[in-house]
């Protein structure tokens, strides 16, 4: 099972940190919520080992068993690899790659919200994002932030993966 979560979990993890660099490569051209869109895709790609490791696993290491329980297990190692490979790849990013990115995203995101709220509404909204600004420019919390998305959508995959492979 070892050999499995490894071999699975670099997969996934080295897939994840290639389509992120693509996706900053060529598309740092791009709206923002088009590149939020090309990295969600990229993280369920990188994600769908998660579904076959487990079914590896099931089929050439288990004689074609595998519990519910296992397979979740499975699941939730190979996406923490790969959410861990995304947070430090997005640390590294937003350091010393693009440095400018959090002040870059958070301006585009005023925009935004200025063009669709009333001028009370976009105050309020403003002052509170004012209040969260340095907490997210902090790289930690763009490493958690990170990591934390990817291992949610990689539990959902988990949960799905698990329940379609799992024979007793």
């Amino acid at each position: 099972m070892k050999n499995t979560i490894l071999r699975y979990g670099i997969k996934s993890a080295i897939t994840i940190c290639i389509l992120a660099l693509i996706g900053w490569i060529f598309g740092k051209n791009l709206d923002y919520s088009i590149q939020e869109i090309i990295g969600y895709a990229g993280m369920i790609v990188s994600l769908a080992f998660v579904f076959f490791g487990i079914k590896y696993y099931r089929d050439q290491e288990n004689s074609g068993k595998v519990s519910f329980g296992k397979a979740l297990w499975i699941g939730t190692l190979i996406s923490f690899m790969a959410a861990l490979a995304f947070g430090i790849l997005d640390s590294i990013y937003v350091t010393y790659i693009n440095p400018d990115f959090m002040n870059d995203y958070y301006t585009y995101y005023v925009e935004q919200l200025r063009s669709s709220l009333t001028d009370e509404e976009f105050q309020i909204k403003l002052k509170e994002l004012n209040a969260q600004k340095e907490l997210f420019s902090n790289v930690f919390m763009s490493f958690f932030i990170m990591f934390a998305t990817v291992m949610s959508i990689g539990l959902i995959i988990s949960l799905l993966s698990a329940l379609a492979l799992q024979r007793k």
